[in-house]
């Protein structure tokens, strides 16, 4: 197995704050728009070098969308900023009929996702976000890793022509994707090779499925751990390679167990891989008031309970 070495936490918004900055310094039709969030979602840094690209819209985040929507027909790149709650559940109509059914170039860039948003509670949280925008025909969605992942990420999301929905974190977190990674859309990534069961991990449950890896190493258990970025285009192919190997999976995700990476996986294996899989996820539950560490052992989103749902999958397997 592979060892990765954590080059010291950092929060994914930051990347994705310098992914945008660099992004936008490479091409001029790159615009910003922030709903009275800026400095939390990290566009300071392109705030401060392209003031004339910038625009403030307040907490009108279905209006921030209809503009963005018109800056896209006119041949701009707009990035949308806020809180995932705020700029998937609020404005939902707005993104269906004017981004994804347009297919206007729109990219969505949500910090503070999941529950590790922390102390602000359950009305600030989202855990439902990505099966929202997983719904939207023609929606890209992208869930990185850790701060590396989602700068390349966002440079990726800009030159892509088509809705984007960029999804981030707000605490800090292991950096290892290294620094000169290309993001590809629609590619998982192979971190562990293995050959007794594979975990499909996305956003901050990358980490926690590396280190289940070697808690199971301890035990014999030879673990694949594959990072799926993107959620949706989902890797098919990759998929089903990994799992005709190992035959028994695992879907870790911080996120409902609605409409997430899980039914995504299970959605490919059901119709050309039948093999157990079990589910890390935040099963039907809104999320509650905590530090970010305190949520994700209350949910049951961490390396053990990685390493738990292993262990029941290769039991299941025939």
């Amino acid at each position: 197995m592979r060892h990765y070495t954590n080059t010291g936490n950092k929060d994914t918004r930051s990347g994705f704050g310098a992914g945008l900055y660099e992004a936008g310094q490479k091409d001029g039709r790159i615009v910003a728009l922030a709903a009275d969030l800026a400095s939390s979602v990290k566009m300071d840094a392109f705030f401060n070098e392209h003031p004339d690209r910038f625009f403030q819209c307040g907490i009108a985040e279905a209006n921030m969308i209809g503009v963005a929507s018109g800056l896209a027909i006119s041949g701009k790149v707009p990035f949308v900023g806020s809180f995932a709650e705020f700029v998937t559940g609020r404005v939902y109509d707005q993104i269906r009929q004017e981004v994804a059914y347009g297919r206007t170039n729109v990219k969505i860039a949500a910090s503070h996702s999941g529950i590790t948003l922390g102390e602000d509670g359950a009305t600030h949280q989202t855990m439902e976000d990505i099966a929202l925008m997983r719904a939207l025909p023609g929606m890209v969605v992208i869930n990185p890793c850790d701060y590396n992942q989602t700068k390349a990420a966002t440079i990726a999301a800009a030159v892509y022509d088509g809705p984007v929905y960029l999804r981030f974190g707000r605490p800090a977190v292991p950096n290892f994707t290294p620094e000169d990674f290309k993001f590809e859309i629609g590619k998982a990534i192979v971190l562990d090779e293995g050959s007794d069961a594979t975990v499909f991990a996305t956003g901050h449950l990358v980490w926690e499925a590396l280190q289940a890896s070697e808690i199971l190493d301890k035990e014999g258990i030879s673990l694949e751990v594959i990072d799926i970025a993107t959620i949706k285009p989902l890797d098919e192919e990759a998929v089903i390679a990994s799992a005709s190997r190992t035959g028994a999976v695992v879907c870790a995700e911080e996120h409902n167990a609605a409409g997430g990476l899980g039914e995504a996986v299970s959605y490919v294996l059901a119709r050309r891989c039948p093999v157990p899989v079990e589910f890390v996820n935040g099963g039907d539950r809104f999320g509650q008031s905590g530090t970010p560490a305190e949520l994700m052992r209350e949910y049951g989103l961490d390396a053990v309970n990685v390493a738990d749902a292993v262990r029941r999958a290769i039991a299941r397997k025939k």
